[in-house]
């Protein structure tokens, strides 16, 4: 049989994107594969972003999710610091940065998400975390602050904080909600991660936002952040946290149709040539019954494999079981499958209560499952889980 031929682009090199090309190779891709990099870096792992390189600048070859050398075995046309500008599905065409045109036989989105922001960040000091250089200048920051804010609850804010917290700076937490990440992991396990952080000196501000950044006297430098019910809080660093924003400008007028991100079919297919993975892919998932956008490190990887096994002519549905994990202080919190408001939490403690285990059922069934140090307890409900999606999507 005849090795697969063709013109492959991927635009973005992150997990998905490097996922795809390594796949196509190992699968027997004998074409060309461009790849379109906004970034300079060789592609890295975000997770340890917010974490241990934060901290500590976890060495290059630890953050690294490849190398040079085995860059270069994939025979990649790799274009450094270069973006996607616009595409043209009805001519397979993408025009980069520079100006360039690629032709394509398929086409793989990989550009994953933005950072969101807020009116105001433009202030010295107040910053986002999406990137290596967005981690480099954040962690500058924390060895000289006193005092960090931290808008949005969620499990980026919150581990920044527990590592800010790690380094001796004080901090604040601004989240809208009653209670940070409810919605996301159920009563119990945020509850725990409330309680978890005041134990360690972090202050939170639920159910209110924030109305204004405020600048110090020279006009320049942030002091202050104020809260929409009127209070402010002081601040010489503030991490704006409120969620990804799907990197699809660069296709708006393509015809696509762009929801929540690039919309796909169950096999991550856009229209035929085009397909997308990882963070800015919404697909229809076939076990779930409905469509879903997953920012998660496995997802984007294990997306970026199905898509090269679609370009490679596999006829198979991409129905994983949805996995994330958060390291904040002394607690490692993984999750598996889904939560939804309202489902019945069925809880197993160990040790006294300081590891435990939470099934998430909906008319009886377990629909997901988190652990609190508790990743071998879990193994036998994830194998569940897999046995049910499968069976789910046939």
């Amino acid at each position: 049989m005849a090795a697969p031929v063709g013109r492959v682009v991927v635009v973005g090199l992150g997990a998905a994107g490097l996922a795809s090309v390594e796949a196509l190779r190992r699968g027997g891709w004998a074409g060309s594969i461009t790849v379109l990099s906004a970034e300079e870096h060789i592609p890295y792992d975000r997770p340890p972003l917010s974490k241990g390189y934060l901290s500590s600048g976890v060495e290059e070859a630890k953050l690294a999710l490849s190398t040079s050398e085995k860059l270069a075995a994939l025979d990649l046309d790799i274009r450094w610091g270069t973006s996607a500008e616009r595409l043209d599905p009805d001519r397979a065409e993408i025009v980069d940065s520079n100006g360039v045109t690629h032709c394509f036989d398929h086409l793989v989105i990989a550009t994953g998400v933005r950072a969101r922001g807020l009116p105001g960040a433009q202030l010295d000091g107040v910053l986002t975390l999406r990137t290596r250089d967005d981690a480099d200048a954040l962690r500058a920051r924390l060895a000289v602050s006193e005092h960090l804010v931290v808008v949005g609850g969620g499990f980026l804010g919150l581990e920044v904080a527990s590592t800010a917290r790690g380094l001796g700076v004080a901090v604040d937490v601004v989240e809208p909600l009653d209670v940070p990440l409810r919605n996301r992991i159920g009563e119990v396990a945020s509850d725990a991660l409330v309680g978890l952080h005041l134990v360690h000196g972090v202050s939170l501000h639920t159910g209110v936002g924030v109305a204004a950044f405020l600048p110090g006297a020279d006009g320049r430098r942030v002091e202050g952040v104020r809260l929409s019910d009127g209070g402010v809080l002081p601040a010489d660093t503030v991490l704006v946290s409120i969620g990804g924003q799907p990197d699809v400008d660069w296709l708006r007028g393509a015809g696509l149709d762009l929801d929540d991100g690039v919309v796909c079919d169950r096999f991550s297919c856009v229209r035929p040539g085009i397909w997308a993975a990882g963070d800015v892919a919404q697909w229809e998932h076939p076990a779930l019954g409905r469509p879903m956008r997953l920012e998660h490190r496995m997802n984007a990887a294990e997306q970026g494999r199905a898509v090269a096994q679609g370009i490679l002519g596999s006829s198979a549905a991409f129905a994983p079981v949805p996995f994330f994990w958060t390291d904040q202080y002394d607690a490692r919190i993984q999750m598996a499958g889904v939560f939804s408001e309202g489902a019945v939490e069925v809880v197993t403690e160990y040790d006294g209560g300081t590891r435990f285990l939470v099934e998430f059922q909906v008319d009886g069934q377990t629909e997901g499952v988190l652990n609190w140090n508790a990743a071998r307890e879990m193994i036998p409900f994830r194998q569940k889980l897999a046995r049910a999606y499968a069976e789910r999507a046939r």
